[in-house]
């Protein structure tokens, strides 16, 4: 008995399992021999796959010949803007959603879920013309207030929800004792949304790190995040498929270790976050 139910589990669930794992992860652990096998062996031979073959140029070649540490940069501070943006913004609202009743409330948070379901495409030309007439163009700001479009949203709704969980008699103790609004929310409130700030944080941070199309659009010499500039590694004749390779690696290694590092808050918070709404 034990031997069957061993060997229907391995059958149903692990080699599933590891075979969807393999399927994920293929192309990942491709570029990753890509960027490490120089660019006349890709012409030649194609990717090595021992490590005899393997060699740093790519990277070399990525950070003396391009501006990709500027690129890298850009994005930083887009995606701490973006973040720094949503939180502040998302914080007021979620606590004023969670702990009043006011006209129009359901319809608000109903518009809030909507947004979510466009298409970031719709919203392009709108942005482009609004940041071009307000002199916003292939700056910082423009893309962080660009991001913040999609951020606040659901920065709010995940927030609301969290916020929600939280009992409202420690706001009234709170203000029993003396303690104002603000003084309640900033004092007793926010400690207790650390948890959920965090996860909506890094969430709103790894997207905007990864966002492309308004970086394409709204962004341009001065400013250019690392999606856009992976792909202006891309020749008119030909593709460096190492440097190519090397640059998506680079790019992706702040985003995924930030991931690695907060992965166990960052689900406990959504879930958390989720439970209510």
């Amino acid at each position: 008995m034990k031997r069957s139910s061993r060997l229907r589990r391995i059958l149903t669930t692990d080699l599933p399992v590891l075979a969807i794992v393999i399927f994920a992860m293929a192309p990942f652990a491709w570029m990753i021999l890509t960027s490490l096998t120089p660019s006349a062996a890709i012409s030649a031979t194609g990717v090595a796959l021992s490590p005899k073959g393997w060699s740093l140029d790519n990277y070399v070649r990525l950070f003396a010949q391009t501006s990709f540490l500027k690129n890298m940069l850009d994005s930083l501070i887009i995606a701490s803007g973006t973040m720094a943006l949503g939180l502040v913004v998302a914080v007021g609202a979620a606590y004023a959603f969670s702990r009043f009743r006011f006209f129009g409330r359901r319809a608000l948070m109903l518009q809030f879920l909507l947004i979510n379901m466009f298409p970031v495409v719709l919203l392009i030309l709108p942005l482009f013309v609004l940041m071009r007439k307000l002199g916003l163009l292939d700056t910082h700001l423009a893309l962080i207030l660009a991001n913040a479009t999609v951020a606040i949203p659901f920065a709010v709704w995940m927030l609301t929800s969290y916020v929600a969980a939280i009992p409202k008699s420690l706001d009234e103790a709170a203000m029993t004792d003396g303690c104002s609004r603000l003084t309640t929310l900033r004092r007793i409130v926010l400690p207790l949304m650390v948890p959920g700030i965090i996860s909506t944080g890094i969430y709103i941070f790894i997207t905007a790190w990864n966002e492309y199309l308004y970086a394409l659009t709204l962004g341009g010499r001065n400013v250019r995040p690392v999606t856009v500039a992976i792909q202006t590694l891309i020749g008119e004749y030909q593709i460096e498929w190492g440097l190519l390779a090397a640059g998506a690696v680079v790019g992706a290694l702040p985003a995924t270790l930030l991931f690695l590092l907060v992965q166990r808050r960052l689900i406990g918070g959504l879930t958390q976050g989720a439970v209510k709404g």
